[in-house]
């Protein structure tokens, strides 16, 4: 059975090829007239000249850690493989979201000129565009993990040979768990750097042109509307795709190391692999099935993508039953995976409850805009601790099952490992489904960018009225896209943990170590996680406060200054907005990393092995609690801001209307870079430590 791992890599070309085939699908279709050409060119430009800059900060930061990384190899605390392995997870973790952009910018004036046509015209155009970004996710990064999963196996067989079966595969993963970081650190830059842009321009434009002016959104006289249309592309389809390729990566390699505890070997080891491969032909059957019809309400839209989500994890779960118990011979680890899936489902329905327009919680929401902008955000605030709630109960439900199902329980002493490796496979099966469920996601960009373009180029009001119901649908679906990646980034976390500790027993076996909250070490340790998540929220709300107001400073300056703007007898300066979220967002993402990538490593020279176990834990609980707070307040916040402009509590332009867009202007920043960029922060933690762990048990004070 060890033979089917050769479909991981299978698996990943035919991801690759179906998103060629997306790629060139899109790109076939009418681009539309001159104007809407030269409002997408304007947006593609922007978005490259900001990722341009972006890679080579990124750069400099890469180079710095190869050189680090080699001279830790030098000195043995890591394996020689360990800085290449840096490189190429960085390196693809970025290609991906690269691609996913570009095809994202080409894909905006297609959706806009497809709605022309019809409603499922412009889903269609749309979600291509989004799942040309998740399968290159999926693909790339099973094709990285095939590449390193094959080449070490050749290694310890052929040259560095070890006689059994055990020592290798245990050399094979403990090498592998460390290749995450390279991805995760790729992944935080991302996400920090593109949400910053995002929401600056964003935010910028929304108070100066909506608030203060009166104009409408996507209004072509306001100099921040190109700069926030390219935002929607660097944060949430660069960003996204480089966040959930890390979670992709982190989920397969840590469950691996977790197979070898266990005592599963190769056998163990192949599952997560495999069950990657069988999730990408799911997820490829299941965006067939994605499709709406004229005048369909929101919830039938959203009933459009959540039926290729819901037949894929059907599949999925079919598939997975032969496979393991052939494999492993052991059903109770198939419910392990069946856990994942449904837990997933479960948090994207959860999210979509508190955030969708068409439920009553952001429909009060709306309501509370009518005594003004205090209780609307007081309101956003009650609903995103609320929503907490499910997400923690189901994710503690799929702990507590997936390890009970692998026979943690049970009375023996590899019991404890299996109920680890239980939980492991429950994560990937949550990300099983990535190549779909990301799709959904990137989507909403894509269809927000169309709404923009349709407005700035006067499409007609039927072409918008289309667009606008895309875009709505795209809030809901970015918001349980973060709900997705943030509970897929908690189990995976967990995973990680887990694997740190094993991690440490192989490179000292008789390390000693006291893990109980009786420790004050631990205690020291739990409190510093639990800190570190919202000093790495203040730092990048604080970012994006700071890089707003320059953009409403210029925007302020452009309206007064540029004679006949307010007329549209004149041209703003939308370069300069560009410039100026560029800028920032450059600037501002260097404090948050380094405080990701530093903290557990001075944690573990004052602390050791226990306080960082500890600063994890810690960590791990307040980020996902946090994270999935911010995600929802923003997504019900920015669908309530809808609601209203929908006709109802007065409508575009009135005060619970302007009540709304202040909601959302404080929402902004925590659905799309505070509170995505959290779930990247507890991952990387783990990430770093687990790298770093020999350097910190040779070094620590405890």
């Amino acid at each position: 059975m060890n033979d089917l791992v050769i479909l991981a890599p299978i698996g990943s070309v035919i991801a690759l090829l179906f998103a060629v085939y997306l790629t060139f699908k899109v790109l076939k279709m009418p681009e539309g007239n001159e104007k809407v050409v030269k409002i997408s060119r304007a947006i593609r430009k922007g978005a490259n000249a900001y990722l341009g800059r972006q890679y080579k900060v990124v750069a400099i930061f890469f180079a710095i850690m190869f050189v680090i990384l080699c001279i830790m190899a030098s000195q043995k605390f890591i394996t020689p493989f360990v800085p290449f392995a840096f490189l190429t997870g960085g390196f693809f973790s970025g290609l991906s979201g690269f691609i996913g952009m570009k095809v994202a910018t080409a894909s905006n004036s297609r959706t806009a000129t497809a709605a022309q046509k019809s409603l499922n015209s412009g889903l269609r155009v749309a979600f291509s565009a989004g799942s040309v970004m998740g399968f290159t996710v999926v693909g790339l990064g099973l094709l990285d993990l095939s590449f390193w999963y094959f080449f070490l196996k050749y290694w310890y067989t052929h040259v560095d040979i070890l006689e059994t079966a055990a020592e290798q595969i245990q050399a094979i993963t403990s090498a592998m768990l460390t290749f995450g970081m390279g991805a995760s650190s790729m992944a935080l830059f991302a996400r920090v750097g593109g949400g910053i842009f995002t929401k600056a321009a964003d935010v910028g434009a929304d108070l100066v042109g909506k608030v203060e002016a009166g104009i409408p959104e996507d209004d072509p006289r306001n100099p921040a509307v190109i700069a926030d249309n390219v935002g929607d592309n660097v944060g949430d389809v660069a960003g996204m795709g480089a966040d959930l390729y890390e979670s992709y990566v982190g989920s397969i390699v840590s469950t691996s190391a977790l197979a070898v505890a266990a005592g599963y070997e190769f056998k163990g080891v192949s599952i997560p692999l495999i069950m990657a491969a069988i999730g990408i032909i799911a997820s490829i059957l299941g965006t067939f099935f994605v499709k709406t019809k004229e005048h369909a309400s929101q919830k039938y839209l959203l009933f459009a993508l959540r039926r290729g989500t819901f037949l894929s994890a059907a599949l999925i779960a079919i598939i997975a039953y032969p496979l393991v118990t052939m494999v492993l011979g052991e059903v109770g680890l198939y419910y392990s995976i069946v856990t994942g899936l449904v837990a997933g489902v479960l948090i994207g329905v959860f999210t979509e409850y508190y955030t969708a327009d068409t439920y009553r919680p952001t429909q009060k929401l709306a309501e509370s805009s009518l005594t003004g902008s205090a209780t609307i955000i007081i309101s956003g605030f009650s609903l995103g601790m609320l929503s907490t709630m499910f997400p923690v109960l189901i994710i503690a439900v799929a702990i507590l099952a997936s390890y009970a199902f692998a026979g943690g329980f049970v009375d023996s002493a590899m019991a404890f490992n299996h109920g680890l490796y239980g939980i492991g496979l429950s994560a990937v099966g949550m990300l099983s489904t990535l190549g779909i469920t990301l799709a959904t996601d990137a989507y909403g960009p894509v269809a927000d960018n169309a709404g923009g373009i349709a407005q700035m180029a006067e499409m007609g009001e039927e072409v918008r009225k289309r667009t606008d119901a895309l875009d709505s649908l795209g809030n809901t679906t970015a918001a349980t896209g973060k709900g997705f990646a943030i509970g897929s980034a908690a189990l995976t976390a967990l995973a990680l943990i887990t694997s740190y500790i094993e991690q440490v027993k192989i490179i000292n076996p008789n390390y000693n170590y006291d893990l109980t909250l009786t420790n004050p070490i631990v205690l020291i340790g739990l409190f510093i996680g639990a800190m570190l998540t919202f000093l790495f929220a203040s730092l990048t709300m604080s970012a994006v406060g700071r890089a707003a107001q320059s953009i409403v400073v210029e925007v302020r300056r452009q309206f007064k200054e540029i004679t006949g703007l307010m007329d549209g007898e004149a041209d703003p300066d939308y370069a300069t907005c560009v410039y100026l979220c560029t800028k920032a967002a450059q600037k501002e993402m260097i404090t948050p990393a380094i405080v990701a990538i530093v903290a557990p490593i001075l944690t573990g020279v004052v602390l050791g092995v226990a306080g960082v176990t500890g600063m994890l834990a810690g960590a791990t609980i307040t980020g996902f609690i946090l994270a999935i707070m911010m995600a929802n307040s923003g997504g019900a916040w920015d669908n309530a801001k809808k609601y209203i402009e929908n006709d109802n509590y007065g409508g575009k332009g009135s005060d619970p209307h302007k009540a709304a867009v202040v909601g959302d202007t404080v929402g902004d920043p925590f659905k799309d870079t505070a509170g995505p960029s959290i779930n990247i922060l507890i991952k990387l933690l783990s990430m770093v430590s687990i790298v770093f762990a020999g350097f910190i048990m040779a070094v620590s004070l405890f």
